[in-house]
Formats: structure tokens, sequence, C-alpha cells
């Protein structure tokens, strides 16, 4: 960007009302995104979490046919479908007590379901912000990320003044309780990023969509092996349908008709 001219370009158009337009309301929006999964994450086992939390795909496609007037083909609905159906019966089986184990069904509902699933409408919603910015308002990608970055980080900030999580990080300092395990899941979420947006824009959304159905599959085995808990039935009934809802989603995209002249 510096050897090109656009960095000076984009340093002299920037101004801060399109900056917060563009980014800083996405930015807010995946800040409380990201507390409510860590919330939701001590409440739900791995598989259930990573399964409600693909419900986002369908809140991304809600918003940005609202925002955006983005269409889906009729394959591309019958697969948000069924990823609503296996949301509910997620909901129903891990909220009873029978889903749920030795764990509070309260608890799991308000304090694991509800949570992952309202990051799932902050996710697509603020998606669908992002790309309206990218493509309506044409802002830059490249300096997006930087405002977002730095939106993110005051929001989270601000948060802990006032979060039990901030309250222990101005008693017991940032680092408390870290242990050299505590890098793998920072490093690979990190990781993680880079290389779904790799796989992306280099290898094309269907091989994405794979790759989350690895995921998924990934963390039932890694779960049973680490925990020694095996999914529930209701993980059981619901994964093949997560998996059917993605791979279809991801194959049928919606194709323009063209007009014949």
């Amino acid at each position: 960007m510096a050897k090109d001219g656009s960095l000076k370009k984009l340093a002299k158009e920037w101004t801060l009302v399109g900056s917060l337009t563009a980014s800083g309301l996405p930015a807010a929006i995946y800040a409380l995104q990201n507390s409510l999964l860590q919330i939701s994450y001590r409440n739900l086992d791995s598989l259930t979490f990573s399964m409600l939390n693909q419900t986002k795909i369908f809140f991304t496609a809600l918003f940005t046919y609202i925002i955006l007037r983005q269409r889906q083909s009729i394959q591309q609905i019958g697969a948000l479908f069924l990823l609503i159906m296996a949301a509910v019966l997620l909901s129903i089986g891990e909220g009873s007590s029978k889903g749920s184990g030795s764990g509070d069904p309260e608890q799991i509902l308000f304090y694991g379901i509800v949570p992952v699933l309202v990051a799932s409408v902050l996710s697509g919603l603020a998606s669908a912000l992002c790309q309206w910015a990218s493509q309506v308002k044409k802002h830059s990608s490249y300096l997006m990320t930087v405002e977002m970055s730095i939106v993110r980080s005051l929001c989270l900030l601000a948060s802990t003044t006032k979060s039990p999580d901030g309250e222990a990080i101005r008693h017991h300092g940032f680092f408390y309780g870290w242990t050299p395990l505590t890098l793998i899941p920072v490093v690979t979420n990190a990781l993680g990023g880079i290389l779904v947006g790799l796989v992306t824009s280099l290898a094309g959304g269907v091989r994405k969509g794979f790759v989350i159905v690895s995921a998924l599959l990934v963390t039932a085995m890694l779960q049973f092996l680490f925990e020694g808990k095996p999914p529930s039935v209701y993980c059981l009934v619901a994964l093949p349908l997560v998996i059917s809802s993605i791979s279809i989603y991801q194959k049928y995209p919606y194709q323009v008709k063209m007009k014949e002249a």
C-alpha cells in the first residue's frame, strides 16, 4: 500500500464518521459476541458449542438478505432449515435434565445455549455490515481490519472495568493462572483465522465447507479422547444435520439468471 500510493490516498480520504460507520459498529458487535462466546464455553461441551455456533450461517444469510438483498438458492434455504432443526434439537436436548447429564439444566440453557445463539445472531449482523461497508461503501479491507482491531480492543478494555474478569486482572495480573497449555487455544485460534482466510481465498467456499465439517468431526473425536465423554444422543442426531446443512449450503450457491436478449 505504501509503494503504490494507496496508503497516502486512504489517509487523505479517512474520516472519523466514515470509520465509525464502516468499522466501529461491527467491531463493537464482534466484541460483545466474543464475550457471550466465553460465557457459553464454560457451560457447554465442545461439540454442542461447535454445532450451535454454526447457526451463525443462518443469521448471516438472513441479515445479508435484509441489508444487501443477497438471495439464497432453494437448496441453500433447505440447508438453513436443516441447521435450524439441529439447533432446536440441541437446545431442547441439552437444556433438558436427560440431555445435560450431571449439569444444571437451567445453567446450561441460560448460560450456555442462549449466549451462543445470541452470539450467532450478532455474528450474522456484524458479517453483513462488514460486507455492506466493503461492497457498497467501498471501504478498504486493510483499513477496516486495522480500525476494527482498535475498536474491539477498546471495547474489551472498557468491559474490564465492571466485569469479574477485569477485577481478577486488577488483583492478580493479566497472566495469572496461565500455563504453557493456555497458549494452545490462543495460538490455534489465531492460526485458524488465518488458515480459514487462506482456504476461502485460494481454494474457494466449497472446500471451506468441508473444512468446517471436518472440524466438527475432529471436535467430537477429541472430546471423547480428552474428556472421556461420548456425544449425547441429541448430538449424534444433530451432527449429520449440521454436516448436511453446511455441505449443501456451500455446494449450491445462488445463481443469477441471465435475461435473454
